[in-house]
């Protein structure tokens, strides 16, 4: 258990809920402790999704600017690749991850929603990337993952402007998935979460990984890579399970075996 990260788990699904008021400021501790649930979250065996989750009233309003505001070059070189790597440890959760978002995810907070798979927003939430109006640029995976979400050109206007969007614009915009009322947002996320706790596990693994790892590479060599995926599956009891089951015209049980 963390001081401002947890891990809580109910019916195969993980909630890691971030817990740093007021306003989820993502400081280096906070950091460090979502590094350890998300490999936490990664390893656990009754975790079959995971929903990010910040509270009630917001998601995180981004980096804790008074801890980084005397840093150095120096301080920062050395602090860099830790910051990225906290986030990619939630991107490469290799479960089903919905980000529940309330309030403000901005800097920070929208480079965390990013790592996740699919994201619930209220219709009175606020994403952005604000950095550049610090004099900085995201620096925990918004120039790498947003243009890959929204595209470029939309990409490249929310990080030169550093304008807040809203809930129904980002979700014009590809940034979000679904928009449901504040009071909905964390029962919507678990319930998408929910539908994947009995799934077929290393499929679901595998789809995510051949999606995420294909976006990065040429046309051939992301067919190779699902290819590899692909047939590795026949090595699992859930694809037995899955084919006799489609066979007897019976639905599945899955093992995430």
């Amino acid at each position: 258990m963390g001081e401002f990260v947890n891990l809580e788990v109910a019916d195969g699904v993980g909630t890691i809920r971030l817990s740093r008021p007021p306003m989820n400021a993502l400081n280096r501790q906070l950091q460090e402790e979502l590094r350890a649930v998300a490999h936490e979250a990664s390893e656990r065996a009754d975790v079959r999704a995971v929903v990010l989750y910040g509270g009630e009233k917001v998601f995180a309003a981004g980096a804790d600017i008074k801890e980084m505001a005397d840093m150095s070059y120096v301080d920062m070189a050395d602090r860099g690749a830790a910051l990225q790597s906290s986030f990619t440890a939630v991107a490469e959760i290799p479960k089903p991850v919905v980000a529940a978002i309330t309030g403000f995810a901005l800097g920070g907070g929208c480079e965390l929603a990013l790592c996740a798979d699919v994201r619930v927003c209220a219709d009175t939430a606020k994403l952005g990337q604000p950095e550049i109006t610090l004099g900085i640029i995201p620096g925990a995976g918004g120039t790498q993952r947003l243009p890959r979400l929204i595209g470029p050109a939309k990409a490249k206007d929310l990080i030169f402007t550093g304008r807040f969007v809203a809930a129904e614009e980002a979700l014009a915009i590809g940034l979000v998935d679904r928009v449901v009322p504040a009071e909905d947002v964390y029962t919507e996320a678990v319930k998408w979460a929910t539908q994947f706790a009995n799934g077929p596990a290393y499929a679901l693994r595998a789809a995510k990984e051949a999606i995420d790892r294909g976006l990065d590479v040429d046309l051939d060599t992301g067919l190779e890579i699902e290819r590899l995926q692909f047939t590795a599956l026949f090595a699992t009891e859930d694809r037995s399970t899955g084919m006799r089951a489609f066979v007897a015209k019976e639905k599945p049980k899955f093992t995430g075996r």
